[in-house]
């Protein structure tokens, strides 16, 4: 494979896995943990993308608290204040994927940094009880353009922070939908397809596919 200028990583499910609040939702609603986390994140993203459309942007905390409070709602869970908080900031402190610090680690000396839809406060909070922080050199989020992705404006954040063409750039996500996203920006992409699903049908064909990121770093 070639060298890119920059390897840009998105955060959630790809170098942290959103799935690890189930225990804490099994923990309040017993037994119902993983339908909840499931539902949750399923319109959390919902959320962002129309959030784009309507032309009204809101920061991706009070997105996670408002798809939370509909998910726990939708279920017939009755959640107060209180459990709702709890829940909430549980995504300050996410579990990275098994192979994630010494993958990342294994991809130096090339420039790694994170580009994702969370805030900068929420992001730094689980990058660094992860211990990740030490290994990118920056964060980027989608507060800088008021837009989340699959936003054109919002891959540009990265080729404008690496000095570089979109060519010069792999973006690595586990969201099929991101890597298009950032495909019809002119990135390079790679799609961490844990799960073995099918690809997105979005008219695009990702650069890379792989496991995992420590595949990723067997093949760079």
């Amino acid at each position: 494979m070639r060298q890119f200028t920059g390897l840009v990583f998105d955060a959630y499910g790809t170098l942290l896995d959103v799935g690890s609040v189930a225990a804490a939702c099994d923990v309040r609603f017993p037994g119902r943990g993983a339908d909840l986390s499931q539902r949750w994140r399923q319109r959390q993203l919902e959320y962002t993308w129309l959030s784009s459309l309507m032309g009204r942007h809101i920061d991706f905390w009070q997105v996670t608290g408002d798809a939370l409070a509909y998910a726990c709602a939708s279920l017939g869970l009755a959640a107060d204040a209180p459990t709702l908080a709890a829940l909430r900031d549980t995504y300050r402190t996410l579990t990275p994927f098994a192979e994630v610090p010494a993958a990342l680690a294994r991809l130096a000396p090339q420039r790694r940094l994170v580009l994702s839809n969370g805030t900068g406060v929420m992001l730094r909070a689980a990058l660094g009880h992860a211990g990740l922080l030490p290994q990118l050199e920056a964060v980027l989020t989608v507060q800088a353009v008021g837009i989340f992705k699959p936003a054109p404006q919002v891959y540009a954040l990265a080729t404008t922070h690496l000095a570089c063409l979109p060519d010069a750039v792999l973006f690595v996500s586990a969201n099929g939908w991101d890597v298009a996203g950032a495909a019809h920006a002119g990135l390079n992409t790679c799609w961490v397809n844990r799960s073995d699903a099918p690809p997105e049908v979005l008219g695009v064909t990702p650069t890379l596919v792989v496991r995992d990121l420590a595949d990723l770093a067997d093949r760079l």
